[in-house]
């Protein structure tokens, strides 16, 4: 049960970190941005890609 609450928290993590990023306005900071909000909302969704 704890391993999955880590899972969930590292992904919202990802979502956050990746929201945080698109503040910054350049290339790299995106496409980073936006692989850990995609990373993070297939964790938290449960999707299996």
């Amino acid at each position: 049960m704890n391993l999955q609450l880590h899972f969930s928290i590292e992904y919202a993590l990802a979502i956050i970190a990746g929201i945080a990023i698109l503040i910054t306005p350049k290339l790299l900071n995106y496409i980073v941005a936006i692989y850990l909000i995609v990373v993070g909302v297939i964790g938290i969704m449960g999707l299996k890609i």
